[in-house]
Parts: C-alpha cells; structure tokens; sequence
C-alpha cells in the first residue's frame, strides 16, 4: 500500500488535475490510496467568507458565488457532460449547506472555533468529491473518502488531538470492505461527539501520515510544488539544491525551524512504524524528490539551513537566579499557563541569566506574565527589568553528520562573522545534530547564503560587487573580470557578480548580476540617475555575503564615504588614494573599523598600480623586519614623459602624448603638481607606521606658475610658452649625463618628492616608459635594497591591481 498526498497548489487548475491524474495512474496496478488539500487558495477564501459574515459585509454573498463558479468550472471542464448532472447536482448542495452557515455567522454576529473548522471543511469535501468522480470519468475505480467518518479526535478544534487507537481500527477496517482507490479528504476529521474538527497546519500531510501509520504502507508521498527538501528556501539562497535524503530526526529538526515543505506532526505517524516518506514535485514528476526515512548519508556535514523570523528574545537575569532551585520551572509553566511556545532556550553556565526566543506575537502577553510571576524579586533587584528584544530571527543548520565532528560551529561562526553576521544567542542539543543561533531578522539572507556556500559549496565562493567609477579603470576591470570569469568559475570556483554599476551620471542594481559584457551601456540606458547616498543605502540593505565596494573614481566624496561603509560589514577595493592620504586620524580608523568587523580595506593600487608594493612592505613589518629608507619613482605619468622627453621633443607635446595615452589624470596638473607622488609616498610612511599629514610632505610643483588655474586647454596651450625652461633642465641633466626623474622619498621621519637628476648608475637610470620603481633599505634588506619594479601606470595594469585585491577577499571570505 502506498499513499500519496496532493497539497493545493498541486490541484489548483483544472490542467493541474489532469496532471495528477497522469501521475497516479501509475501507481494503479498496485494498492494505493490518494488524499487531496482544497483547491490552491481556497481555505483562505473560506477564512475570508467567514470574516466578511461576522462583520456584516454582504459582499461575502458574491465572493461565495466565485468559489462555486471556480469548482462548478472545474467539473464542466473535466468531466464529460453525460456524467456531470450528480456531480454539478452535490457540489451545489455542498454550497448551499455552507451558504446557510455563513448566513447564520451573519445573522447572529459570532464565529466560533467549532464554526470555524466546519467552514473550512468544505475546502477538502469539495475537492476530494470533484477529483474522485474525474477518476472514475477516466475509468479509474475510485471512491470519495470523507476522513470525517474515520478520524477521531478530541474536541480541540482548530488543532485537534487524534485518538490513534480507534482512527487506526477504523481506517483498516474501511480499506478490507473498500477495493476501490480511495480519494481522502485532508486536513478534516471528527470529535468523539460527531463535530467537524481540523487537523492544524499541513493538516492534510497529516492525515496521509494517519492513513499510512494505519495501513503499514510500504511508503508515503507528499506532492507538493517543490522537488524536494532544499538545503535552503530557495527564495533566499538561489543557489539551494535538493537534498536526495535525509533521516526524520533531521527533516524534523528543519521543519521545527521554518522549512515549510513537510512538517514534525506529518512524520511522527510514518517515523512510528519507519514508514518512508518522498517529498516530490506534481511540477516535474521526473525528479528524484527526498527520501525520508530512517538513515541516511550522503557525505555532508550537515543536510540542510532553516530559518524562522519575527522572533523575540526573553531576558531574564540578576543574582536572585544563581544557585536557586526552581526558577525554571517559574519562568516555564508561566509560559505554559499563558499557551506561549518556547522555541529556543540559552542559558549561561554561571545562572545568571536565562533566555527565550518565543514568536514576536507572543512578547508583550509573555514579559507581562513573567513580571506577574516574579514581581517580589524584581521588587527586591533581585531579578533585573525583564528585557524583551524584537527583530530576530533563528538560523539553524542541521545534519547527524555533525554527531562528534570537530569545527562544524567554528566553520558556522566563522562563516557568520566573516560577513558581520551578529550572533544574539546560541543553542545546541545533546543530540549534536542541530546548531541554532539568534540574529537580526535583518541579517538572514546574508546569513543563509553565507552559511549554504560554507557548507555546501565550501569550493566554490561567490563575491558580490559594487563599482562606482567607469572610466578607463573602471571599464578596464568589468572587461578583465568578464574575460577570466569562466576560468575564475570553473578553475578557482570563485563567481564575482557585479550587482552594483555606477558612475557620475547613472546607477543601476541587478540582485541576480549584470552582465559585464553590456553593463556600461545598460546603465546609460536604463540607469537611473546617480545619486551617491541611494547608491550606498541600497547596496547597504542588500546586505549581501562577501560584498565588496569597488571605488574606481578618484572622488573625495566617494572616499568620505568609506567609513559607513565598512561599518556596514562590506570591503573595500580602490585605486582611490584620497582617504589613505587625507587626515591620519581618518586613515587609522577605516583599518581599525576593518579590522574589528573582520572586512578587508584594499588598496595595493594606491601605489604602484598592480605592482606588490604595499603588500610587500606589510609582509617586511609583519615578520619583524624596519624600514629605513624608502625611495622611489611612483609616478608611472611622470616617469612616462620625462623618458620619453629627449633632446628634440617640446615638454608640452610629451605631456600632451601622456594625456592622449591615459597615462595622466583627466587634467595633467594632478600629475605635474606632485602632489600624487606626495599621496603615495605618505601612504608608504604611514604603512611603514609614521603619523605624517600630506602638508608635511615636501612637495616641488612643476608646473609654471602661470599654468596652475583655468582649464586643461588653458594649460596646455599655456605649457607650450614653458617648453625652452624645460629644455634648460634636461640639457643640464645630459651634460652631466644624467638622467631627470620624479623623486620620491622617505627617510627619517621626513618625506619629499621633487624633480632631480640621477646619475647613469642609479637603479632609476634605466626605468623607461610608464615604469615605477621601489627600493626599500630596510634591516634585512641593507646593503642590497629590495627592488620593487614594473608598469606603473595605465589602465590595464592599475585594473588588474585591483582585480587581484578582489581575488584576495574571495580567498580570504571563503
């Protein structure tokens, strides 16, 4: 024998109907038996049927003449007209029997518990009735089923208790004198006085499970409009996969805790007598579903994540709870008196303190019974102020795999904090198969998807980024990570997805991720236009695991903003050197918010472009080593146009030829001022762990007094009046054969950039094109400096510095 279970949206269409029909006549060459929900939404329309009758709002007449349309509707289409007039005939009587109901509830202005469940009831009577007569129409040997006249239960109504005792009689004896497939009603059953009870949530998978639990049958299944038991809600982890199978113990422990595809009182008739139970899709027959059943493996650590929200925490401490027998058992039957469910209980070892996570609905009703209860001792301070907090949420995840294997809570909280996920409150059971903790409901989707890639896809890591900034670095990046995205994927199972674009003038977000190939001309498309503070507070309430905000702008505005940001749990990647240039108070906060919330501020690109600069000189300090000097060409610009600026070539055309190649900033004076240089020579003292302000950065400007206001064509046209004083400097460098460079340099306390001439066997003589150059004297590195050497500037390279350091918060978040 086998039973299986249609939920409503299964049945919620005519063409559904015939997809069930389709299934289960598979099942007919041996014994089986189907029980079926009301049509999809129909017990809600009865709920409301009912509401509108108590309030005296007629309109519940037409409403109730829409619910008869949509079942009458059903047996037309499905039906042949030869056979429909009996069945048209009772659906009528079933109406008109519920009709006068809801006119009593009219009439007199009360609903009761009792009326509410005979309400309800008609949802399944209907149902059932309508899907036994399509089977016999399609020439199955079917017979309508009322479970009414075969459950017991006591007179709870709403959530009533089963009397297994007589129910299991009196099922088995109905199936030795009925051959014929039966077609059960869900969810309905009746009380020891012959009234209509219902059976409480999922009612009509619990009674599949009181038909099997009766009958021994070899299975039973639930067909619902998911594949199976998902390793999490796929509406909050779009990554989720079916579980292929699970034991009761663990499908019980997520249902307890939000996993709404089968529930613990469905599985207690079916776990009593080891009863396997599928859960599968109507939708797509052809999947394997999840079987539940008495063990299971399948080599993860844990099964699955669940969640449950509009949590409240109940506080109870003080020094009146130490030592003191009996408190407990206060607090608990207080609630109990109060019918408030205890979902979660944490207490610390000390006894200090007890706390309870209870449904949000329950909190005020549960700390006004508690103060009752303990009114002396928080009279006598002895118990502090009872303390409720709002807003949480339990994340549990849960697996007997977890059953005496070290590290799956350090794996948990670590994954948890990586990504600024606050636990409030833990708990585990003895059982070692469930791990809960109690978070901001705000933080559960970050927290699920946190938690699915840490167990479930623990090689593969997805990072979610914001760019702001999408001019040629910033273009150059969406193009890089675009050409290596299916490598990083496949080879280093790392997914970056861009969800958030923006630049001066447009913004746009895409939860799902944009396309790097056309993500530029959508926002110029589509965008809406740019404004910084929604850009931030929407990236902010996405509240993404491993997101990362990519500054690829050079805006002071932008680098104000950093702060927030961090403290938002969220990385930061940036070529932007204004922050770690500007006020040191500014700079050491942003690394020590980074540091306490456990999120990666990178910068490798401040200095050098892509070359190892800054990393290499954190890696010196780390392992003990001290800096004593550090020199350097850092300006690939400036180290461009004074190589390429020879005997022969006006200094004007080759600052011209590096604005044209992108090796400067927009207007050449940011370059030619210095005052680059000086960011980056300050940011290499700070890192080495001097306190230095940019003004004390000894700064030479070159460019000509008379150049340094009006517009870039303003200034370039005026260089051109300056070409013979720089012609000047380069032949007094040639005729000592030297070579001019842009200095930087750090020593002593005392930083300074300036243009200087160097002598043809200095390590700088040699550099050429856009190429920076580093030497760091430190203790180790004496007599021999360490060299630092490459491209540094262009698009590319600064593009790919910052792609690495993205890589780097991939590596370091999974």
């Amino acid at each position: 024998m086998k039973i299986l279970k249609f939920g409503g949206s299964s049945a919620a269409t005519p063409e559904r109907i015939k997809s069930i029909l389709h299934i289960a006549k598979k099942y007919l060459h041996k014994e089986v038996a189907f029980v079926f929900s009301a049509f999809g939404g129909v017990t809600d329309q009865l709920i409301n049927l009912s509401r509108l009758a108590l309030e005296g709002d007629q309109s519940y007449k037409l409403k109730l003449e829409e619910l008869e349309k949509r079942h009458l509707d059903v047996v037309r289409i499905l039906i042949p007209v030869s056979a429909q007039s009996p069945v048209l005939a009772q659906v009528k009587i079933l109406i008109n029997e519920l009709e006068d109901v809801l006119h009593g509830i009219y009439l007199v202005k009360e609903r009761t518990p009792r009326t509410l469940d005979y309400i309800m009831s008609f949802g399944e009577r209907l149902s059932a009735f309508i899907i036994s007569k399509v089977f016999v129409a399609d020439g199955v040997p079917a017979e309508f089923l009322d479970a009414r006249t075969l459950i017991r239960t006591d007179n709870q109504f709403g959530y009533a208790k089963v009397d297994f005792e007589i129910t299991n009689k009196l099922i088995r004896d109905h199936f030795k004198n009925h051959p014929d497939v039966q077609i059960i009603t869900g969810f309905i059953a009746t009380s020891e006085n012959g009234e209509t009870t219902t059976l409480g949530r999922s009612g009509s998978d619990y009674t599949a499970a009181i038909f099997a639990g009766a009958l021994l049958a070899s299975s039973l299944e639930i067909w619902t409009d998911v594949d199976g038991m998902m390793t999490a809600d796929p509406r909050s982890v779009k990554k989720a996969f079916t579980v292929p199978q699970m034991s009761y113990e663990e499908a019980m422990e997520l249902s307890h805790f939000g996993a709404k595809v089968i529930f613990p009182s469905t599985m207690q008739p079916a776990m009593a007598h080891r009863i396997p139970i599928w859960v599968k899709n109507t939708f797509n027959p052809e999947a394997i579903g999840t079987l539940i059943h008495t063990d299971s493996v399948n080599g993860k650590l844990i099964k699955g994540i669940s969640s449950m929200n509009n949590i409240s925490l109940l506080n109870v401490q003080g020094s009146g709870l130490l030592g003191v027998v009996g408190v407990s058992m206060r607090l608990f039957t207080t609630l109990a008196r109060e019918k408030i469910n205890v979902i979660l209980i944490s207490q610390a070892s000390s006894e200090h303190s007890i706390c309870l996570a209870i449904e949000s609905t329950d909190a005020s009703k549960a700390r006004l019974s508690v103060e009752k209860e303990f009114a002396h001792e928080i009279h006598d301070k002895l118990i502090d102020e009872i303390k409720i907090e709002n807003g949480l949420s339990i994340v549990a995840v849960v697996g007997d795999g977890m059953k005496q294997h070290a590290g799956t809570s350090g794996k948990m909280f670590s994954a948890l904090g990586k990504n600024g996920v606050n636990i409030v409150a833990i708990a585990q059971g003895s059982s070692e198969r469930n791990i809960s903790t109690v978070i901001k409901q705000s933080d559960v989707s970050k927290a699920l998807n946190a938690l699915h890639d840490s167990f479930f896809l623990s090689d593969k890591k997805t990072i979610h980024v914001f760019l702001i900034g999408t001019g040629l670095i910033g273009s150059t990046l969406i193009n890089q990570i675009d050409d290596q995205f299916e490598k990083l994927a496949n080879q280093n199972k790392l997914e970056i997805k861009l969800i958030g674009l923006a630049n001066s003038k447009k913004m746009w977000f895409d939860e799902n991720g944009l396309s790097y190939a056309g993500a530029i001309d959508l926002i110029k498309e589509k965008g809406e236009p740019t404004n910084l503070p929604e850009y931030l507070s929407k990236m902010i309430s996405l509240n993404l695991p491993s997101s990362v905000f990519v500054d690829c702008t050079s805006s002071e505005t932008v680098a104000g903003c950093y702060e927030k940001i961090l403290l938002a749990n969220i990385s930061i990647v940036t070529p932007n050197k204004k922050a770690n240039s500007g006020n040191f108070v500014s700079y050491f906060k942003l690394k020590d918010i980074a540091r306490k919330r456990g999120v990666r501020f990178l910068y490798e690109t401040n200095v050098g472009a892509g070359l190892p600069v800054i990393n290499t000189l954190n890696d010196l300090l780390l392992s003990g080593d001290k800096v004593i000097r550090i020199e350097g060409v850092l300006s690939g610009t400036m180290n461009y146009i004074f190589s390429s600026f020879a005997p022969g070539k006006k200094f004007s055309e080759v600052v011209a030829e590096a604005k044209d190649k992108g090796y400067t900033e927009p207007d050449p004076r940011d370059d030619l001022s210095g005052t680059d240089v000086a960011r980056k020579i300050l940011i290499l003292a700070r890192e080495a762990g001097v306190q230095l302000e940019l003004p004390q950065v000894e700064v030479e400007n070159i460019v000509p007094a008379d150049c340094r206001t009006g517009t870039v064509n303003d200034f370039m046209s005026r260089l051109k009046h300056h070409d013979l004083y720089f012609e000047k400097v380069l032949h007094i460098a040639e005729s000592k054969n030297e070579k001019l460079c842009y200095l930087a340099v750090f020593e002593n306390g005392r930083a300074y950039v300036k243009l200087e001439s160097v002598k043809n066997n200095h390590p700088f003589y040699s550099l050429s094109g856009s190429d920076n150059v580093i030497l760091l004297t430190t203790e180790r590195y004496h007599e021999r400096p360490m060299v630092i050497r490459g491209p540094g500037a262009g698009a590319a390279v600064t593009a790919a510095g910052v792609f690495a350091d993205i890589i780097r918060i991939g590596n370091y978040t999974h």
